[in-house]
C-alpha cells in the first residue's frame, strides 16, 4: 500500500460519508503530529508549524497553496511571523475523509 503522500486527493461530491472516530484514529496514525479537533459541528485536522521568521512562514504557506491547487483540496491557512497553522477538513461533508489525511501527509513532505 502506497504511503499517503503518494496518493491523489479525490474530489468530494458531498455524498461521501465522513469518517467516524475509529476511522479517523486509524488514519491519524499515518500522519505526523496532526491533531484531530471537533468544533461541535465537525472533526478537522490541525497542525501548527514553527519558523524562524515571517519570510519562511510565507514561503511554507505558498508551497501549501501550490499543493492545494494541484490536489484540488484546499486547507484553511493562518500564518504570521514565525508560524503557520493549517486546518484541514472536507467542506462538502463537514468532516474528514481520506483526502484530508492525504493532504496532511503531502504538507508534511514540504522541506
Amino acid at each position: 500500500m502506497d504511503p499517503l503522500h503518494k496518493k491523489k486527493c479525490v474530489a468530494c461530491d458531498g455524498n461521501t460519508i465522513p469518517f467516524d472516530v475509529s476511522e479517523i484514529h486509524k488514519y491519524l496514525k499515518k500522519v505526523d503530529g496532526w491533531d484531530v479537533k471537533n468544533n461541535n459541528e465537525n472533526y478537522y485536522l490541525e497542525k501548527e508549524f514553527k519558523f524562524k521568521n515571517f519570510i519562511d512562514s510565507q514561503a511554507f504557506v505558498n508551497k501549501i497553496g501550490d499543493i492545494a491547487e494541484t490536489e484540488g483540496h484546499h486547507p484553511d491557512l493562518h500564518f504570521g511571523w514565525g508560524y503557520a497553522k493549517v486546518k484541514i477538513f472536507t467542506h462538502a461533508i463537514k468532516g474528514l475523509a481520506e483526502s484530508d489525511f492525504i493532504l496532511a501527509a503531502k504538507i508534511d513532505q514540504i522541506n
